[in-house]
């Protein structure tokens, strides 16, 4: 599971998801990048080395907000495709806000879409209605790009704890309905 910006391994649904998923056999990493409140693309791509050449097949994506942007730059790097990626409130263009300026690195060049959708095997974008921070146009842009459906989560806002999500069933059993993702030795990020 991967924060956005100014966030945490701590914050928002990650800690109860981590609950449910662990005593089902799912080993969930979940890092804290450097410098959250003014993100580096490099300094972000740097501390995830580790766990990126570590990445076990049956891996699952899951980035909240600026961290489904970094999804989609890890996908991109990877030599080999993962089982599927979730991109939960996803920045993927201009928001027209104050966070422009720091989110800015981290869009700057194209997206390889080609390479991103031949290293998932399945995606899902997820937008909140009511989104203060991204447009909805963007995430059905980023759907259209991935091929790849829209949910839709009424009165989700920016789907986390200040929209008041501390918790995220709907998403967890998107992820656990879909059997051809997970399988008892899976791991998240």
């Amino acid at each position: 599971m991967l924060h956005g910006l100014g966030g945490s391994p701590e914050e928002n649904w990650f800690p109860w998801f981590k609950r449910r998923l662990e005593p089902l056999g799912h080993k969930i990493i979940n890092p804290q990048f450097p410098h959250a409140e003014a993100p580096s693309l490099t300094e972000w791509l740097r501390a995830f080395q580790e766990h990126r050449e570590n990445m076990p097949e049956k891996t699952v994506i899951i980035g909240h907000s600026l961290g489904a942007t970094f999804a989609l730059r890890v996908l991109e790097r990877l030599s080999a495709p993962v089982l599927g990626a979730f991109l939960v409130a996803p920045v993927s263009g201009k928001m027209g806000n104050d966070f422009d300026p720091l989110v800015k690195n981290f869009l700057e060049a194209g997206f390889d879409w080609e390479k991103i959708r031949r290293n998932s095997g399945y995606f899902t974008v997820l937008h909140g209605e009511g989104d203060p921070f991204i447009p909805l146009e963007q995430s059905q842009e980023l759907a259209k790009n991935l091929g790849c459906r829209l949910v839709i989560v009424p009165e989700g806002g920016h789907l986390s704890k200040s929209a008041g999500f501390t918790e995220f069933p709907a998403l967890l059993e998107m992820i656990l309905m879909n059997t051809s993702l997970l399988s008892k030795n899976s791991s998240m990020l």
